[in-house]
């Protein structure tokens, strides 16, 4: 990932008081949800907070129904993203809090996914597929 396209925008968001949005990123890359990590930090502050987990299974843990928003990597080793996709589901996160992320060109993510399945589909490498995923973070951050 050369990351070129993960420009943090700070102040571009206007959030609401309370209770950070959680979110919970299951990828094998550690540079990549790092990445993340600074531009939810730099976009939302202490509006959002970033779990990361390498492990698909040790992620199990911590999920449930107070997840606001599951990013999964399709290409999770062992485990599988599918698998935790459907895990996911079964610990309370509903289907419109999860979106499965894969360096996949994004048609075929569509037809693994179809329209219903998840929040959303996003191509790793695409920009603006990254530019349509910042536009469904502002969503869930400024929901109450």
């Amino acid at each position: 990932m050369s990351g070129s396209y993960l420009r943090p925008v700070s102040g571009e968001v206007p959030v609401t008081a309370g209770k950070p949005k959680r979110v919970v990123f299951v990828d094998e890359s550690p540079l990549y949800a790092e990445s993340w990590r600074a531009v939810l930090a730099c976009r939302y502050g202490p509006a959002v907070s970033f779990e990361f987990h390498r492990d698909p299974i040790a992620a199990l843990d911590a999920l449930g129904p107070d997840v606001s928003l599951l990013l999964v990597d399709l290409e999770l080793p062992l485990f599988g993203g599918r698998k935790l996709f459907e895990r996911a589901k079964e610990r309370g996160v509903t289907c419109r809090r999860i979106v499965i992320l894969s360096s996949r060109p994004a048609e075929d993510l569509h037809q693994l996914f179809p329209d219903g399945s998840c929040l959303a589909v996003i191509n790793k490498t695409e920009a603006n597929q990254q530019n349509a995923f910042l536009m469904i973070l502002d969503s869930i951050v400024k929901r109450h």
